[in-house]
């Protein structure tokens, strides 16, 4: 069957809708989990045992399971956990956030670790207290270290947000898919599917840069 993309024209704005969906998700989820992601790296470089104890195991479930079965969990487990069907919206920022904290807690202790050992003792010996020498001189250097390593993320959130298909949110995917069942042709809605989702990684890509630019400009 030869292509027709022409078919295709008058549900462009249909599937076009689902961006405000696929951006709310990834846009909450990637905030939600930078700031849960911070806390936990935190708890990784701690000097108290349980707290490194349960950070790890929670890194550990969360990157040693599919991503897709976390959000089938949280949304189809619900009623029997809660009582409750929780919205598929809220299921995948829950599940998106929980997610990237792990990964991000990851990045940031890595960041935090690679930040020279003076700054932290010159810190100390001017009595700055712990929480304002982390927040005002550690975090800032380990994110702007790690801002490459971070973007990633951000992108394999982008990306990874079309799973939310499987539960019924009627995302950029989903929509696409809709629209393939009307036409009983899915290859010109899942291209323009794809093509939405490149446009945003593009996006992303060239605001990392931005970003990296001005910080290093900074320096």
């Amino acid at each position: 069957m030869p292509l027709d993309f022409e078919q295709l024209v008058p549900s462009i704005p249909f599937i076009l809708e689902g961006l405000k969906v696929t951006l709310k998700i990834v846009g909450l989820s990637g905030v939600l989990g930078f700031a849960f992601g911070i806390a936990l790296a935190l708890c990784k470089i701690s000097s108290i045992k349980p707290l490194i104890l349960l950070a790890d195991i929670y890194t550990s479930i969360f990157r040693g399971t599919p991503l897709v079965l976390q959000l089938m969990i949280i949304f189809y487990g619900s009623p029997q956990l809660f009582g409750t069907q929780i919205e598929p919206h809220t299921a995948a920022i829950l599940s998106f956030s929980l997610n990237s904290a792990a990964y991000i807690s990851e990045i940031i202790r890595a960041g935090i670790n690679a930040v020279e050992k003076g700054q932290k003792e010159a810190a100390m010996a001017l009595g700055v207290p712990y929480p304002l020498m982390m927040k005002d001189v550690i975090l800032p250097q380990a994110i702007k270290n790690i801002l490459p390593a971070l973007m990633n993320e951000f992108i394999t959130l982008t990306k990874e947000s079309a799973i939310v298909t499987v539960i019924g949110a009627a995302d950029v995917m989903r929509r696409s898919y809709m629209v393939g069942s009307d036409l009983y042709s899915f290859f010109e809605p899942l291209l323009f599917a794809g093509l939405i989702y490149y446009v945003l990684v593009m996006v992303l890509t060239l605001l990392g840069k931005v970003v990296e630019g001005r910080l290093r400009t900074n320096d």
